[in-house]
């Protein structure tokens, strides 16, 4: 029997010719990720097994990005410790303020990830590296602690679900609504512990940014990872950027998959997800009488150019709603510099919003945006759990930047059209 992308990932990393569902194997590992919350777990765990040293300066990656610049006197701690960590063990990917970036915006960006990597993050959202080709998936701080200091990690090998993805995005949709109308469609348990993977013709409509995103939330489904095989899309924004040659691993034509879902990119339309899972989605047309307060365009999701685009797009020369307060996070500080060289921060501010330095913040309920009791916030993040951004009343929709920026300018929920 053949195996899958990511079966074929796995048997590399292993050492192994092949590699089935359900195996135990163990994996060496190309980067190790931790970010402001879970590497200071990571190191108090390090130091309790007695490692003094980690297995390679270069494959470790630490991204202060959930609370910086700090909001308060415990996160100001954490960050020290991980300050303190990096710098004992020279690690070379450490990313602090003027630095900093959501880790999951910022890696792919930098080159530190690429095609055919095995990587684990200690963050659900690791899986986002799939788009690249590459396995990659959130574990304990435990887990990043054993291989910052081994370089290994063990796994149990997913079995998949083929998404064949055809046809072409509407121009008002996005990476974000074929996600969350996958997830509708299966549920948040639809793939767990399984292996989403994206084929089809119509992959080569869908830009790095849209497949970055669809596999940030691959977790959202409860799935190990989410990817995308290697093509002349991924090469090119590989190209250049990769800190490491990258290596290509193709599906076998006789694969297999526990379920094959056709997917057609044309019949998708806005989508939004209501409180308080993913799964509870609804097209934007039918909730314009929803209300909102507040409004988040950013995020590991989200934050990308492509989403800064859409919401310039949208917001440019016209004034947000009166009484609803919007939000807008660029990814990584190289977008934020492009977003100022384009005048899209001048458009912003005039549109009513205001824009922060990189940042997880809201997303988390952390800070720049958290909700009282009652408050209903649209935004382009990934989850809308009860009390996700803030008070256990409030409420938040997940949607594209599209909507999210539609909605800006109504103060409703706002299915985004073409002029």
């Amino acid at each position: 029997m053949g195996m899958t992308m990511t079966q074929k990932i796995l048997a590399h990393h292993a050492g192994l010719q092949s590699v089935e569902a359900g195996q135990l194997i163990s994996a060496r590992l190309d980067i190790v990720l931790g970010n402001d919350i879970t590497t200071p777990v990571a190191v108090n765990e390090f130091g309790k097994a007695g490692f003094d040293s980690v297995f390679d300066k270069d494959r470790v990656a630490i991204v202060l990005d959930h609370f910086v610049p700090n909001k308060d006197i415990k996160a100001a701690e954490q960050s020290k410790t991980c300050r303190e960590f990096a710098s004992k063990y020279s690690v070379s990917h450490f990313y602090d303020v003027g630095k900093m970036g959501i880790e999951h915006a910022l890696l792919p960006e930098q080159g530190v990830v690429t095609a055919g990597d095995c990587i684990i993050g200690a963050d659900s959202h690791t899986c986002t590296y799939g788009a690249l080709g590459a396995f990659s998936t959130g574990v304990g701080s435990t887990d990043m602690a054993a291989g910052m200091a081994t370089g290994t990690a063990w796994f149990k090998v997913p079995s998949a679900i083929k998404f064949n993805l055809f046809g072409r995005l509407p121009s008002n949709c996005s990476g974000k609504d074929v996600i969350l109308t996958i997830i509708g469609k299966i549920g948040v348990d639809g793939a767990l512990y399984k292996s989403m993977e994206f084929v089809g013709e119509g992959i080569k409509n869908l830009s790095m940014d849209d497949r970055l995103c669809i596999c940030n939330m691959a977790i959202e489904a409860g799935a190990k990872n989410g990817i995308f095989p290697v093509d002349d899309v991924t090469k090119e924004y590989l190209n250049g950027r990769s800190e490491r040659e990258p290596l290509i691993f193709e599906a076998d034509a006789d694969a297999e998959y526990e379920q094959i879902i056709d997917v057609d990119l044309s019949g998708i339309v806005p989508t939004v997800a209501c409180p308080h899972l993913p799964e509870n989605t609804r097209p934007a047309s039918e909730l314009h009488h929803i209300k909102v307060d507040q409004v988040v365009i950013g995020s590991c999701t989200n934050g990308r150019m492509e989403d800064m685009e859409a919401a310039y797009r949208i917001l440019n020369g016209k004034k947000v709603a009166d009484g609803i307060r919007v939000i807008i996070i660029p990814g990584t500080m190289q977008i934020l510099r492009e977003c100022v060289t384009r005048g899209y921060y001048t458009a912003f501010i005039d549109a009513g919003a205001v824009v922060s330095t990189p940042t997880c913040g809201p997303c988390l309920g952390g800070y720049m945006g958290i909700l009282a009791a009652g408050e209903r916030c649209i935004a382009t993040t990934n989850r809308n759990f009860v009390g996700r951004m803030g008070h256990v009343d409030s409420e938040v929709y997940l949607a594209s930047p599209h909507t999210a920026a539609a909605s800006a300018l109504t103060g409703y929920i706002t299915e985004y059209k073409e002029a």
